[in-house]
Order: C-alpha cells, then sequence, then structure tokens
C-alpha cells in the first residue's frame, strides 16, 4: 500500500497537535506540518478545508480530519 499524503495544521502551543504528532511518529507515519501561526495564508487554506479555526486539522489523502481524533486516524491509515 502506497504511503498516504498527510498533512497536519497546527500550532506549536496546541497540546493535541502535539499528540497526534507524536502518535503518528510512533507509527512511523511520514507527515507534513504547517505551523498555521506563522503562516496565516495556510491558515486562511485550512479554515476553507474545513470549515474550522481550530488546530489541529488533519488531511490525509485528500480527506479532512478536525481535531486529534485517534479512532479515524487509526480506521483511515490502518493502524491496528
Amino acid at each position: 500500500m502506497a504511503q498516504p499524503t498527510i498533512t497536519i495544521y497546527s500550532t506549536p502551543t496546541c497540546p493535541y497537535c502535539h499528540l497526534e504528532k507524536d502518535f503518528l511518529k510512533e507509527n512511523k507515519i511520514a507527515f507534513k506540518e504547517i505551523n498555521v501561526a506563522e503562516d496565516t495564508q495556510a491558515a486562511q487554506q485550512m479554515i476553507m478545508k474545513s470549515g474550522q479555526s481550530g488546530v489541529p486539522v488533519t488531511e490525509i489523502n485528500g480527506k479532512i480530519i478536525v481535531g486529534f481524533d485517534k479512532p479515524t486516524l487509526k480506521k483511515i491509515l490502518n493502524i491496528k
């Protein structure tokens, strides 16, 4: 199975962002992180995609997940 394309929109101070990134690292899943606290254009893009201004917002192969939703991440990424 091909590695999914994962982008996490986050901020440095968000505890749930850290939990999600740690979860992905523990499962050896690569991701791209975008700091929306520094990149206002990316923040606007995140809001357009998700309808949310809170983080984390995760995009996996075009599917949007709002918040650190571990059960959904496990299902999409086929993690036992």
